[in-house]
């Protein structure tokens, strides 16, 4: 599943096992001659900590039922969304073209500059700060990340956490950034600071 991922022209994962599209409404233009310069990763679950079903491309696409769970009904107006969203099994959904602006980063500040979104692009991992991501999406997130480094000049990677801290913690403290590097190739220098004396909790 993860050696046949290519990006076309558009910004778009091209057919592939374990690739679909959905477009979410929530996006738009870049600012002119922005650089993509960096990376987001974020967990999500809806509802929190259940994992499988269809209610994360629903919040993603505008079609959240609010009746049909509690937490539903306080964040079923959000109009947010992300370029890409890997499920627990590696399969990756599609939201938003990478040449366009997804509304991932919301309050956020990186390397002395605000409003992340404009800059960056914004990978949904399914899970939670309570629990280990699996294998496989560790395995699609740097295929993912590799295509992604190959089209465009990405200088860094970081969390939710860290480009918002204090107002969001994901993807969490069971994310492994060791792996992950070993994975990917990224520098150090290039990741989240401190990580690199960080003791793991992947299990």
């Amino acid at each position: 599943m993860t050696e046949d991922l290519k990006l076309d022209r558009r910004g778009w994962l091209c057919p592939a096992p374990g690739v679909r599209h959905i477009r979410s409404p929530n996006q738009d233009r870049r600012p002119l001659l922005e650089n993509i310069s960096l990376l987001v990763i974020h967990n999500i679950s809806l509802p929190p900590s259940q994992f499988g079903g269809p209610h994360v491309q629903q919040l993603f696409t505008n079609t959240l039922n609010p009746d049909e769970h509690p937490f539903f009904a306080e964040i079923a107006d959000l109009r947010v969304s992300a370029h890409f969203f890997i499920n627990r099994n590696g399969r990756i959904i599609q939201f938003v073209s990478t040449n366009r602006r997804a509304w991932h980063a919301g309050v956020s500040r990186f390397d002395g500059r605000d409003r992340c979104n404009d800059f960056s692009i914004g990978i949904e991992l399914e899970g939670t700060d309570f629990t280990p991501f699996t294998d496989e999406q560790y395995l699609q997130l740097a295929a993912l990340t590799t295509v992604l480094r190959n089209r465009y000049t990405l200088k860094a990677v970081r969390g939710h956490e860290h480009i918002a801290p204090k107002r969001k913690t994901d993807p969490g403290p069971y994310f492994d950034w060791h792996w992950y590097k070993r994975l990917t190739g990224w520098d150090w220098r290039q990741m989240p600071e401190g990580i690199a004396s960080q003791r793991l909790v992947r299990v």
